[in-house]
């Protein structure tokens, strides 16, 4: 991919991903396929006037040898320096940049148990400093090709030209192959159009209905909010949190959803993949979960916690979509979600309540936002989706139609 390109892609995420402010700190994740354009990122952030830039290196093949090799209590322990770290972030609120590429089979193999039972271990501790940023900061999750990705999603071409063709297929969904400033401005306004038209309805109920078997009725909370592109944080900083992002959401109330969803395209999670399966509800909670592949490891995500068993989100996403009309099959859920409508099981967004700044936090879980220590999105849309909204007054409103708005 031509440096030019990538420059400009660089410029797209620091500027209107998480639209740095002059003087502001800078923490990029990324995994190591990419240093040239972390590089890059970097050096944009700087002349978009940030104070300092971090950059925090992953790599999966390391998270196997730590899982396999330290005990576990050694990986639940959350060490005192890492404490004092988020804290100082706590204080700080320094803009947050998280960089894909990688392999989503590139944990298969791992003791998910042991690193399950980590991770839970490890949230317990870190909650109360996390729950405290939440909606402070801004934040942006982005990707770019990795090799084994690429070769994942292009495996009958050779690696340079599967990494080539990744990138055109990233920018081109993230609508940035052109003008990227302009067609984000443009985008956004066409989502909050969607947003203001969804709110003015007074929705209560979302029912799910489709030829594979879905048939699955959502309960919304009274002052729920569909969200959709940018967003404000608390700071009053406008930024984008998904590049790409075709979706218009909100948080369901935890506790309302009853009947079946089968999935339409896989799910990435722990580096592998969960394919081909259906959830059922009843009374708000998952009943059962069935897979063709990797089954118990659905089943372990929905038993993290109490809140991992319940939607945090419903997302509207028109079949006709960008990164659907490619064709293609990313594998990794930032771009897959942004094909087709989705739900996510776990965590809820405290900013879908109307005026939720006024609100404690224990007050808006009270209203149904669901609290998890996960927050997985998984994918239902197909061609013959239909989804009808239930007002407060008990009217039936046909949003979907054939797998795309109606309205």
């Amino acid at each position: 991919m031509k440096k030019t390109v990538m420059r400009s892609y660089a410029n797209l995420i620091a500027s209107v991903g998480v639209n740095i402010k002059k003087g502001q700190e800078v923490i990029i994740r990324a995994d190591l396929d990419q240093p040239e354009f972390i590089a890059m990122l970097v050096e944009e952030c700087y002349k978009l006037g940030a104070k300092k830039v971090e950059v925090e290196w992953n790599f999966q093949p390391l998270t196997k040898i730590h899982v396999r090799y330290r005990t576990q209590k050694t990986l639940s322990t959350v060490e005192n320096w890492e404490l004092e770290k988020v804290k100082y972030r706590l204080e700080r609120l320094p803009a947050m940049i998280y960089i894909l590429s990688e392999d989503p089979d590139g944990l298969a193999g791992m003791k998910q148990e042991k690193y399950a039972k980590s991770q839970q271990a490890r949230y317990k501790v870190l909650k109360q400093y996390l729950d405290e940023m939440d909606n402070h900061y801004q934040w942006c999750i982005a990707a770019v090709p990795g090799v084994k990705w690429a070769k994942k999603v292009f495996p009958n071409l050779n690696k340079s030209q599967a990494m080539e063709k990744l990138w055109e297929a990233i920018l081109y969904t993230s609508r940035a192959d052109k003008d990227p400033i302009e067609a984000w401005k443009q985008h956004n306004e066409e989502l909050e159009q969607r947003c203001n038209y969804l709110n003015s309805l007074n929705l209560r109920k979302l029912v799910y209905k489709s030829s594979n078997g879905t048939d699955l009725t959502v309960g919304l909370m009274e002052q729920a909010l569909f969200m959709g592109g940018g967003e404000y944080s608390l700071e009053g900083n406008f930024f984008n949190p998904n590049i790409p992002s075709e979706e218009v959401f909100t948080t369901p109330k935890a506790g309302e959803a009853d009947g079946i969803v089968y999935s339409s395209k896989p799910l990435s999670y722990q580096g592998q993949l969960i394919e081909n399966f259906s959830v059922r509800f009843e009374n708000g909670k998952v009943v059962e979960v069935k897979a063709e592949k990797n089954q118990e490891l659905l089943q372990q995500m929905v038993t993290m916690d109490e809140g991992a068993a319940m939607l945090g989100e419903c997302a509207l996403v028109p079949y006709d979509s960008p990164i659907n009309n490619s064709g293609l099959l990313f594998y990794n859920t930032l771009f897959d979600e942004n094909a087709s409508c989705h739900l996510a099981l776990g965590r809820g967004f405290t900013n879908c309540v109307k005026d939720y700044d006024k609100y404690t936090l224990e007050e808006l879980r009270n209203m149904g936002v669901n609290d998890s220590i996960i927050h997985e999105d998984f994918m239902i849309g197909t061609k013959d989706l239909n989804i009808y909204g239930i007002t407060t007054d008990g009217q039936e409103i046909q949003i979907f139609k054939d797998g795309n708005f109606c309205i």
